[in-house]
């Protein structure tokens, strides 16, 4: 057997040993893929899942059982359902860190639940980073291909290590939740059906300061207060429309996503020091960072 002849049957050999968490998940749309994280326990892209759905169908190998949504959260684009009767399958034990240029296998799965395969090399790789939603991704991990029905599926080290789960981004690249995300947010979602996030309650529009300005904001840019959520921290505080942020806790704010990415979780309960520009005064203020409510 030469090298090529070799490296197909190692593939297909990992695809067959992933083959037991690999499962469809029919919601009267196209089916998609996910991963069986526990015999009763399946995890799915949330994107692909329509926002009322509440019930879906899983299968494997023919084989169809139902499952309920227990939670969902577009932050970090996971969705946990809760089957009526469990599947076995042994969970791939976590992949290292990988590299650029590392090879890919993706698995999913096709209408009937069986088992599709995709090769794919690593394009990107960086440090965890904050969605447009405020989720934490502990880390970025880019592949080289384009999702079918086999998102949501689990993406496998040439080892046959669990790397995370595929999901389209941005643009429709696709990108890896890593198996550490995946790990964090689960019992959460179990638990609650939902992940609490930090909220101010606060709209914002990146603007310039004023020239006449910059020197006692010590900052050219900020973000406009443009809307206020009504009782939310930000109105409680006396945050005020037309308002300009300039920092929080004595870090710049230029965009939204600096803020996104200061509003942790575990600092619910907590006070954070805003410094705003109002009718060319800077003003100090402390406002109580909140959970987010359910939408």
């Amino acid at each position: 057997m030469d090298m090529i002849e070799q490296l197909s049957s190692v593939l297909a050999d990992r695809i067959a040993a992933a083959a037991p968490v690999v499962v469809g998940i029919q919601t009267g749309r196209q089916p998609r893929s996910g991963i069986l994280w526990r015999p009763d326990v399946v995890v799915a892209s949330e994107q692909t899942l329509p926002q009322d759905a509440t019930a879906c169908a899983v299968v494997r190998g023919g084989q169809i059982v139902q499952a309920t949504l227990a939670g969902r959260d577009p932050s970090t684009n996971v969705a946990v359902l809760k089957l009526q009767a469990p599947l076995e399958g042994a969970l791939p034990p976590p992949a290292g860190a990988v590299r650029v240029g590392s090879l890919a296998l993706l698995a999913g799965a096709d209408a009937a639940g069986h088992p599709t395969a995709r090769l794919a090399m690593v394009h990107a790789r960086g440090e965890a980073w904050q969605s447009m939603a405020g989720g934490r991704i502990d880390a970025l991990i880019r592949l080289d291909t384009r999702l079918g029905i086999d998102e949501g599926g689990p993406v496998l080290s040439l080892t046959g290590d669990l790397i995370g789960m595929s999901t389209s981004g941005p643009r429709r690249r696709t990108i890896v939740i890593p198996t550490a995300t995946l790990s964090r947010v689960i019992d959460p979602l179990l638990k609650d059906g939902r992940i609490p996030r930090a909220w101010l309650g606060i709209g914002l529009q990146p603007v310039s300061i004023p020239d006449s300005f910059r020197q006692s904001a010590g900052r050219d840019s900020g973000l406009m207060v443009v809307s206020l959520a009504g009782g939310g921290p930000a109105e409680t505080a006396g945050i005020l429309p037309g308002d300009i942020v300039l920092d929080i806790d004595g870090g710049a704010l230029d965009r939204p996503r600096a803020l996104s990415a200061v509003l942790n979780a575990d600092r619910i309960g907590q006070a954070a020091a805003l410094r705003v520009l109002r009718a060319g005064a800077v003003q100090a203020i402390s406002v109580t960072i909140a959970a987010r409510p359910p939408a």
